[in-house]
């Protein structure tokens, strides 16, 4: 997913491109799971004519800022990607829109027109992106529960191993949470601790001052080179781990061996020759290496967490049985995941597949809690659990077809509706001229 060097580059682009520019025209998508709170008339109400005075950053989102408020705010998610047509984008690692000459993409959740005729598109393909209309979006939710940006806020060496010192949970775990530093996700992580030689389970309160002085080096130096370089992979140094991580697929990194365990929640590489746990840590628990076939375990997979670990300092859903419905959600299949993000790495992968494990799991804690409801009680027989079993497997496979049908509608409908208003606007030129 986009992290912190990779949005600093769509920043970047909008700054350097769009200033000073007047929206003319601007289109919404219908999409009420990426567009949260706002109508898109009112969302194109309150962009239309505005003008483009700055774009802002902070951790893994990002702002517009217009002549007045209210501004438009953009958290990625997992493949949320910002294009500029006839600008060259950032070369994401796990970009999920590849082909953008049908323009505006189908994907398109936000589109906006100025007035030298440049376009602006912000695209979404698996619907875990959220876009906002915020009035000060620095001081509202999400954004100002995120911790210090770790490029333009940084802490200092001796403040890290202050705020490290009273955690006792794992340091790749705290690095990755958002509201301590704001900007780290997943690959950066891994980069870091690899770098300064430290074990992601390692507990943080137990890393040693110098330990910290290298952690506070390879932060500062990591996300500053993939800043440098506008987050272009092909550009990062050929002996840096994140070359080798992606894909889970077994390798080695200057003759050492790598290996994928699960720490703070996410799937992380590591090599085991180089980043030692301490001597207490590592008797007192058990490293299971993953591999790319590897199935987690309930209690795994409800320490699973998304890529974009700033969810947590999202907005709490305003109806109360809203959180309940979604956790009864039928899990998606593999399958049907792969149709929508064929292009997505393992790691997104990875979160899908925790999704399906708790998905599975909230589904056998609902049966299990209705058989001992039961009034008779009775252990079944094996032709009514073989039919039982048939049942419920046809009920799964149903709100899965539901589900992704649902999710063919979103996108069909809200790709004929951005084409109808882009082509109006066409002809309105035309007219004009």
């Amino acid at each position: 997913m986009p992290e912190l060097p990779e949005v600093e580059a769509v920043r970047r682009a909008i700054h350097l491109n769009c200033i000073g520019k007047k929206i003319i025209r601007s289109v919404i998508a219908d999409d009420v799971k990426v567009i949260v709170d706002v109508s898109r008339s009112d969302f194109e109400a309150s962009l239309t004519g505005k003008t483009i005075v700055a774009a802002h950053r902070k951790g893994k989102h990002m702002w517009i800022q217009l002549d007045s408020p209210p501004f438009p705010s953009f958290q990625f998610g997992l493949t949320g990607e910002m294009y500029i047509k006839g600008v060259a984008a950032a070369k994401y690692k796990r970009s999920s829109v590849k082909d953008i000459d049908n323009w505006p993409s189908k994907y398109s959740k936000f589109f906006i027109e100025l007035d030298d005729g440049l376009e602006v598109s912000f695209t979404d393909k698996i619907r875990f992106a959220r876009v906002r209309l915020l009035k000060n979006p620095a001081y509202e939710p999400p954004i100002f529960a995120l911790g210090p940006d770790a490029l333009l806020e940084p802490m200092t060496e001796d403040e890290l191993f202050k705020s490290m010192s009273k955690k006792k949970t794992s340091i790749k775990k705290l690095i990755l949470d958002q509201g301590f530093i704001s900007g780290v996700g997943n690959w950066i992580a891994d980069e870091v601790l690899y770098q300064s030689r430290i074990h992601p389970l390692q507990i943080a309160s137990s890393i040693s001052k110098e330990q910290c002085a290298a952690l506070h080096k390879s932060l500062k130096e990591v996300i500053e080179f993939a800043v440098e370089v506008n987050a272009d992979y092909d550009r990062l140094p050929a002996d840096w781990l994140c070359h080798s991580r992606w894909g889970k697929k077994p390798g080695k990194i200057n003759g050492h061996k790598i290996e994928f365990i699960e720490a703070g929640g996410r799937t992380s590489a590591y090599v085991p020759e180089l980043q030692k746990l301490s001597e207490d840590q590592a008797a007192k628990i058990t490293i299971k290496t993953l591999t790319k076939s590897s199935k987690k375990s309930k209690g795994e997979a409800d320490e699973a967490e998304s890529e974009d670990e700033e969810i947590a300092y999202s907005e709490k859903p305003k109806r109360g049985n809203r959180a309940q419905s979604n956790s009864k959600r039928p899990p998606i299949k593999r399958k049907s995941h792969k149709k929508l993000n064929e292009d997505s790495d393992d790691d997104d992968e990875d979160y899908m597949e925790d999704e399906v494990v708790k998905g599975k799991a909230v589904k056998k804690a609902a049966t299990t809690k209705k058989t001992k409801g039961s009034k008779e009680n009775k252990k079944p027989s094996a032709r009514k659990k073989s039919q039982e079993n048939e049942d419920e497997s046809e009920s799964d496979d149903s709100g899965i077809d539901e589900e992704w049908e649902e999710e063919k509608r979103v996108q069909v409908k809200g790709k004929m509706e951005v084409d109808k208003k882009v082509q109006a606007g066409g002809h309105t030129k035309t007219r004009a001229k």
